[in-house]
């Protein structure tokens, strides 16, 4: 596992600017800290981490190019908010080009941005910890950390609440997923505890 966590991470650092791989590094440090206390495999939380941008700096009509191509389009918004599709290349990519069969690392990758309904531990770790890694710097980031280290379900609840606030506070269009992860996560239907 060392060895694929290594490979990924000199991929990602030559697919990546600097300040992306950074941020990746960032949710690797993170997912990897948090896994164990929440019953998450670390070795799976690092391969997610360090793959879940790897299409992220694709721009976007050859991210859409892609996803129309593979069949990742499920939502007529994805086409409207492109910013969410670059988890589901990425997810594809690893599956198809780099041979990783893990379906819960792929879920987490795939789903990242706009997150799910019934997301797994792994996928509720990674769609935090890409929110809240030590290199974000917003306000209310600190709460956020401090609710993710105390409870996952609760801490990834209120990362997807922020989301939200913030999409509708600067008038950006939201992706139905977002909307359905958090009424499930709310209703607390979100799997296995955490």
């Amino acid at each position: 596992m060392n060895d694929r966590l290594e490979y990924f991470r000199t991929l990602a650092s030559r697919k990546l600017s600097l300040e992306r791989f950074q941020h990746t590094l960032g949710v690797e440090a993170l997912a990897v800290e948090l896994a164990p206390k929440f019953g998450v495999k670390e070795g799976d939380a690092g391969l997610a981490a360090l793959t879940h941008d790897l299409a992220k700096e694709y721009i976007y009509p050859e991210q859409l190019k892609k996803a129309r191509e593979w069949g990742l389009i499920l939502y007529p918004e994805d086409l409207e908010i492109p910013q969410v599709i670059h988890g589901r290349v990425a997810a594809y990519m690893l599956q198809n080009l780099y041979a990783i069969k893990n379906e819960d690392v792929l879920n987490a990758v795939a789903n990242h941005t706009s997150g799910r309904p019934g997301m797994s531990l792994l996928e509720m770790l990674i769609y935090s910890a890409d929110l809240t890694e030590p290199g974000r710097n917003f306000p209310g980031v600190d709460k956020l950390r401090q609710k993710l280290y105390h409870d996952l379900k609760t801490g990834t609840l209120a990362c997807v609440e922020h989301t939200l606030y913030y999409l509708k506070e600067n008038n950006k269009p939201i992706h139905p997923l977002t909307i359905l992860t958090y009424e499930d996560l709310k209703n607390g239907k979100a799997s296995k505890g955490g």
